[in-house]
């Protein structure tokens, strides 16, 4: 699954590229990523949100203590009721769009035609929820057997679909940027239809029946409803800096894009992957009713998130400059850009590990069937951000919207960490503290050789594209080899993290 969530997100930097190098960071740009943005949310909010950590613990547990039939009826059951909702939704969502502008980009102004643009562009991206959620219920009965590695590569589509766009569509359309809505539209359609042959071969691929007095449609419903906002805190912090971005400098909303999409690297590739893994082997122990395997699973996952997520958090704020004139300062992308995006990125930077520990200790509660509590932490988190928001904005610009959202992430992650102690259903194993003591050393000595051998970001602004690509793989492979090396000098050995535990 890692794997193939690295080629998405590889080919997720080169979509950027392409986007960053044709269309640069104006209104347009901005109007596009608004657009995007919010059926992009609703379906991280929704699909792979709320509906995700109530289907697949749900699911898990009908194929552990049910027959195949059984499991197949859930499936229909859910993807009838699921497809209504979404058409309703959609043509809600299309039919709205003017006043969904309004609402998440009120900054927009009317007069220079950014509010029509992103609205006219906002009918074709909003019916992207309708296929995408679709989607995820074809990966979550995916990944509830085992199968992830199909779900991971699923995402490649939307990263051709918007290149591809973005290339051969804009130059024929009379406003280039809606090109890349149309492409938004194609990945949904793409991206399902990739996916149906999988579940087919599973058995599980039968037709859409509506049944919402199902009981697993009404217990997955009644999961669904507090964690719709339990599941998502991260993506509604980060919709909130649209918001009050769209009353910033033109090009706001674009650099803190940016830099979100270098935040989502790390976040993706292990973050969300070892989330994605985690969340049906918890359900499976817990409905097996073995609190030991339970607590050693998530043990083993809270280990690696320290193991990769300080030091991946440490290399982007270094190196973030750098990482934004190398992949994206050419052609419309200029240095001012380059400049003001790394300052959100540092600020993204530093809520990384708040971010991967939030999608890991999530899982803990919904593999339970406990969707409250999360939205208990996340209302507090989301208040924490919008006052951070206000107080940061002032001094930092947008670089203040994205600091807020790290420090709400981090109060989020604390919350939730707390919750599992008092309720004893996590029990630190032994090792932590020389786990910790090793990775601050080779953390440390590993950002001190970034910063040094970095250099200015002037010097990177100067230089040509080749000089960029070699400089930066070459502090990249610097930067791991010392931080492994100081880990391993240090007295880590990978054996005693590289696998899950066995349950039982």
């Amino acid at each position: 699954m890692g794997v193939n969530t690295l080629l998405s997100r590889v080919l997720g930097f080169v979509r950027d590229a392409v986007i960053a190098w044709l269309f640069g960071a104006k209104m347009g740009t901005d109007a596009f990523f608004v657009a995007f943005k919010i059926p992009n949310f609703l379906r991280r909010l929704f699909a792979e949100g709320a509906f995700s950590v109530a289907f697949v613990p749900v699911l898990s547990e009908y194929k552990t203590q049910r027959g195949p039939e059984e499991v197949r009826t859930l499936v229909g059951s859910v993807s009838g009721a699921l497809g209504v909702v979404l058409l309703g939704v959609t043509a809600l969502g299309v039919l709205a769009a003017p006043v969904l502008i309004l609402i998440f980009a009120p900054g927009f102004e009317g007069a220079d035609g950014q509010r029509a643009l992103a609205a006219e562009m906002l009918r074709l991206t909003f019916p992207y929820l309708l296929f995408i959620s679709l989607t995820a219920l074809a990966g979550g009965v995916l990944n509830t057997f085992g199968k992830f590695g199909v779900p991971a590569f699923t995402p490649v589509f939307l990263n051709l679909s918007l290149i591809g766009a973005a290339i051969w569509l804009a130059p024929h359309m009379d406003e280039p940027v809606t090109a890349l809505a149309w492409g938004v539209l194609v990945a949904g359609v793409v991206q399902l239809a990739f996916q149906l042959p999988f579940v087919a071969r599973l058995r599980m691929l039968t037709w859409p029946r509506p049944r919402f007095r199902d009981p697993g449609v009404v217990r997955i419903m009644r999961l669904m409803l507090p964690a719709l906002f339990g599941a998502s805190v991260t993506q509604i912090n980060l919709l909130v800096d649209i918001v009050i971005a769209s009353f910033l400098t033109a090009g706001s909303i674009t650099w803190l894009y940016f830099s979100d999409r270098l935040v989502e690297f790390p976040l993706g590739v292990f973050g969300i992957a070892l989330a994605t893994v985690i969340l049906p082997r918890l359900s499976k122990q817990h409905a097996a009713e073995d609190p030991v395997a339970f607590s050693r699973t998530l043990d083993f996952a809270l280990r690696w998130v320290i193991l990769i997520g300080v030091p991946a958090a440490l290399a982007l704020a270094v190196l973030a400059g750098p990482i934004l004139a190398t992949l994206f300062q050419y052609l419309a992308f200029t240095p001012h850009d380059t400049e003001m995006a790394a300052r959100s990125l540092v600020a993204y930077s530093v809520g990384l590990v708040g971010f991967i520990l939030v999608k890991v200790l999530a899982p803990a509660y919904y593999s339970r069937q406990d969707t409250r509590t999360p939205v208990r932490i996340g209302v507090v988190a989301m208040l924490v951000n919008i006052v951070l928001n206000l107080i940061l904005v002032w001094p930092l610009a947008h670089a203040g919207l994205a600091l807020a959202t790290s420090l709400a992430a981090f109060l989020n992650a604390a919350l939730l960490y707390r919750g599992l102690l008092r309720r004893e259903v996590y029990r630190p194993l032994p090792g932590w503290r020389a786990l910790a003591l090793r990775v601050a050393l080779a953390a440390a000595t590993m950002t001190a050789v970034l910063w040094v051998g970095a250099g200015a970001l002037e010097q990177w602004i100067a230089w040509g594209a080749f000089d960029r690509v070699w400089h930066l793989a070459l502090w990249v492979v610097v930067g791991t080899v010392v931080y492994f090396a100081v880990l391993l000098g240090s007295g880590w050995r990978p054996a005693k993290t590289a696998h899950a535990p066995a349950d039982g």
